[in-house]
């Protein structure tokens, strides 16, 4: 039995429609009898509000203590097509609201299907709970056949190197303890996901008593992420006397608070910032200080301004060494780093990047730090800037008739959305800053972490779960070869009424892969004509829309000209303003813009 007081941050009433799917007939089971009731009793005291799983008999005993224990509420079950949408989905949630839920697993055969999702969320630095399980350990329990090679001796060892934790209780009490963990650490900066693998026997095996009724709250203490006084006042003396102060806005929360203080900060320094699509909004596009938009990858004109600077904070910045790297080598300027993020380098996967060259380390969290730095710099002022945020009209309608670049369907989206909030859950990898405006920390959370194609869907199925009833729509702007290897997440937002609107930067080709070629081609000397073979997905096309009506959602398209696109967005967005999902087929022709197009030259990937 556990004790526990709900999060009062969450809102339960935005999620009434997806919580009326699925009802149960009401059980007679009140007080916890199995070890899975142990471990779903554990989630609702952690007050994890949904639980995206694919069904699989290793926890079954799990599966119906959620729905005859627990009433399929807190956590409430949503069924996915596959297990890296239902990791994906629970990433997409965290990355709106910070907070972890939980993705369910079967056996090692689900595990093996979630890894991409789970290292998405792990590169992306999100919490989520990631429960799975084993065949019964004793191998006298176990059915024949499907039960051996459903169980393995180390199955967390799967996932282990990109994992902040993982275990194997064999016993309900242990199995709560493990939770508790597993939920503290997985939301302790630096963030990540964590594993419990739950073994089938433990799960089933009756009670031989209650456990001891134990307050959840008090196992998952804060742990205070604050810069030393000292070192704050460091940081703002070199930053106070810099004449030409940058900012590098990495990681940071979706706070608006903490949005709020970066602006005071770089205002109060004069300082420039950068901010990083890879990431969310972390700082207004539109401000005089933000130096330029950015792309997926380092172009524009952040090298020069890394150049020109003589002192650079990196609030957690995600690639600090290659970012400078980019920009001609070592900067004269003065580093200051503020990060955590070294307590999860584990020299496995190297998604820590380069070893940077820092003057002064911060070891705290980034908006805790920000917040120390406005309060100390009221002692070291600076030189502040105070020019009004400039208002960048909307580019040209392109032409009605004619063919569309993806610039050319960001044009006509924004016109579609109007002056409604939005966020964008997603954007395809061509994507470029300077086709939209970030005003809010959720305008736009950050791509998929990992580079991990397909991801794009369940994220932002979580993200727009987690958006449900805010007043911001959820659009994700997806690439085709993304769109096909998640799409079956449509089907989730569908069943459980979550509003989405997806658009398909449909250019019918792994087109990042034919500017490679291309490459190859020049640097061998070697026919460029031949670069789109094995790349091209054409003959025959994919009907996008279809397969979106496919899955009870509403599809539109094709559509190959911007007056077809304005046609087909104002149906889809009146849609998704009903409680639908809606999937955009928009036709583009395949192409980057010319600064990407000269980054990828560099030879930067």
């Amino acid at each position: 039995m556990l004790n526990s007081q709900p999060d009062p941050d969450r809102t339960t009433s935005a999620a009434d429609d997806t919580a009326s799917v699925e009802r149960p007939v009401p059980s007679n089971a009140a007080v916890a009898a199995f070890g899975s009731d142990v471990v779903a009793e554990t989630l609702r005291a952690l007050d994890i509000p949904y639980i995206a799983l694919n069904p699989g008999a290793s926890y079954r005993g799990l599966h119906d203590s959620i729905v005859n224990f627990l009433g399929n509420e807190r956590p409430q079950i949503l069924l996915c097509l596959h297990e890296e949408s239902a990791v994906a989905i629970a990433h997409g949630y965290a990355k709106v609201t910070g907070r972890a839920m939980a993705a369910a697993v079967h056996s090692n055969v689900g595990l093996l299907h979630a890894t991409m999702a789970i290292f998405n969320a792990w590169c992306d630095r999100m919490p989520v709970i990631v429960l799975g399980a084993t065949g019964p350990v004793d191998a006298t329990k176990r059915r024949p056949w499907i039960d051996w090679i459903h169980t393995a001796a180390d199955q967390g060892a799967l996932v282990r190197h990109y994992t902040k934790w993982d275990d194997q209780p064999a016993s309900p009490g242990a199995a709560r303890e493990a939770l508790l963990r597993a939920f503290w650490l997985a939301s302790t900066a630096p963030q990540a996901p964590v594993y419990v693998n739950l073994d089938a026997e433990m799960q089933e095996a009756r009670l031989p008593a209650p456990l001891p009724p134990i307050d959840a709250q008090r196992f998952l203490p804060r742990v205070a992420a604050s810069p030393p006084e000292g070192v704050v006042s460091r940081a703002a003396a070199l930053l106070a006397a810099a004449k030409r102060p940058l900012i590098l806005a990495g990681r940071v929360s979706r706070d608006l608070d903490a949005w709020n203080r970066r602006v005071q900060l770089a205002e109060a320094l004069g300082a420039r910032v950068v901010t990083d699509l890879k990431l969310g909004a972390a700082f207004p596009t539109a401000h005089p200080l933000h130096v330029a938009a950015r792309t997926t990858l380092a172009t524009d004109d952040v090298p020069a301004a890394i150049r020109e600077a003589d002192a650079i904070l990196s609030l957690d910045w995600l690639d600090l060494a290659g970012v400078v790297q980019v920009a001609g080598g070592a900067p004269g300027a003065t580093v200051v780093q503020v990060s955590l993020d070294h307590q999860l380098h584990n020299g496995w996967s190297k998604d820590h990047q380069g070893l940077p060259a820092v003057d002064l380390f911060v070891a705290a969290d980034p908006d805790a730090t920000v917040e120390a730095l406005v309060t100390q710099l009221r002692r070291h002022p600076g030189s502040p800037a105070h020019a009004a945020a400039r208002a960048r009209p909307l580019p040209p309608m392109p032409s009605p008739d004619g063919p569309m670049a993806l610039a050319d369907m960001a044009s006509v989206l924004r016109r579609a959305v109007g002056d409604r909030d939005v966020c964008l859950t997603h954007v395809s990898l061509s994507w470029h800053g300077d086709l939209w405006d970030f005003s809010h920390p959720l305008d736009y959370i950050g791509s998929d972490g990992g580079a991990g194609m397909g991801a794009g869907p369940g994220i932002s199925v979580g993200a727009a779960l987690a958006l449900k009833g805010s007043g911001r729509m959820p659009i994700a702007i997806c690439g085709d070869g993304d769109f096909m290897m998640g799409c079956t997440a449509i089907w989730t937002a569908a069943h459980y009424r979550i509003p989405l609107l997806i658009v398909v930067a449909n250019n019918r080709s792994f087109y990042n892969d034919e500017v490679h070629q291309e490459r190859m081609a020049i640097a061998r000397n070697r026919p460029i004509e031949n670069k789109w073979i094995g790349q091209r997905i054409t003959d025959p096309d994919i009907d996008m829309a279809q397969i979106a009506r496919a899955q009870g959602a509403h599809g539109f398209g094709p559509a190959a000209d911007a007056s077809a696109l304005q046609a087909a967005l104002t149906e889809a967005i009146a849609v998704v303003e009903r409680g639908g999902v809606a999937v955009v087929d928009a036709r583009i022709v395949p192409s980057y813009s010319a600064a990407t197009f000269a980054t990828m030259a560099r030879g930067t990937p």
